[in-house]
Formats: C-alpha cells, sequence, structure tokens
C-alpha cells in the first residue's frame, strides 16, 4: 500500500491537528481527505505555504504577547478604587465579582479586560490583589481597594 503525504486543513479525529503534516494510504487521502477537502497534497508549493503561515502566525503571537506586557505594565502601576456595600463587620455583602473588577477598570482607565480572564474572591474591605490573565504566558497583578 502507497502512502503519501498530506496537510490537513482542519483537525482529523485520530490523525492529527489543522497544519499538520501527515502520512496516509493514498486510498484514505483520496477517496476521504482530498475528496472532503480536510486535507490538501503535500507538494512544495503547499508546504511553503505553511511555512509563512506560520512565521505570520509566529509573529502574530509575539505582537499579541508584547501588547499584553504594556498592558500588564499600564494596570500593574494602577490601583482600583471600589464602593460596596458592607456590613459593619467589614464584610461585604456577597463578593466583588470579576464582573464588577472589569467594569471599574473599564470605567476609571478605559481600558477593556474579559471578565472571564479575571482570577480575584474578594468579599471582605480593603486592599486586594486581583489577577488578570492578559496572555497565555502574561499574568498581572492588580491593587483593588475596597471601600463601605
Amino acid at each position: 500500500m502507497a502512502k503519501i503525504k498530506v496537510i490537513l486543513t482542519e483537525t482529523v479525529a485520530g490523525q492529527g491537528k489543522k497544519g499538520e503534516v501527515i502520512s496516509v494510504s493514498e486510498g484514505y487521502a483520496k477517496n476521504f481527505l482530498l475528496k472532503n477537502k480536510k486535507a490538501v497534497l503535500a507538494t512544495d508549493e503547499e508546504l511553503k505555504k505553511l511555512e509563512n503561515k506560520k512565521k505570520k502566525a509566529e509573529k502574530e503571537a509575539e505582537e499579541e504577547k508584547a501588547k499584553a506586557q504594556e498592558l500588564k505594565k499600564v494596570l500593574e502601576s494602577k490601583v482600583v478604587k471600589m464602593t460596596v456595600k458592607a456590613g459593619a463587620n467589614g464584610k461585604i455583602f456577597g463578593s466583588v465579582t470579576s464582573k464588577e473588577i472589569a467594569a471599574a477598570i473599564e470605567k476609571e482607565f478605559d481600558i477593556e479586560i474579559d471578565k472571564k480572564k479575571i482570577d480575584a474572591n474578594i468579599k471582605t474591605l480593603g486592599e486586594h490583589t486581583a489577577v488578570l490573565k492578559l496572555h497565555k504566558d502574561v499574568k498581572a497583578e492588580v491593587k483593588i481597594i475596597t471601600e463601605a
């Protein structure tokens, strides 16, 4: 059985992820992968295209990481003040949610942050630290002061 190399154009279960070069039997390639546009033949031209796409994606990832690091510097130099309802013993009614933190950051500094990227558990008054996941490698710690 002859094996041929193909580049996957989408993730195929049991074979590989999008953009991978794999060797499969000729029949499987022709009758399934190529026919359903799940792969293209791994010609020199296609391999060059793939290489260029990877370089472009790496460059974009680097730029994204650089932007995240800039944002980290900006955020870590700031303090977010929030006014919340609290009882006499300094305990907050409920807790400060990541949605409220995101709204406060956007209102004070005009920086939009996805609430899903904020990791904070604030249930008392005072100074707290919230961790913002800006990028898979970049995390910023923001000081949050809660007052009644």
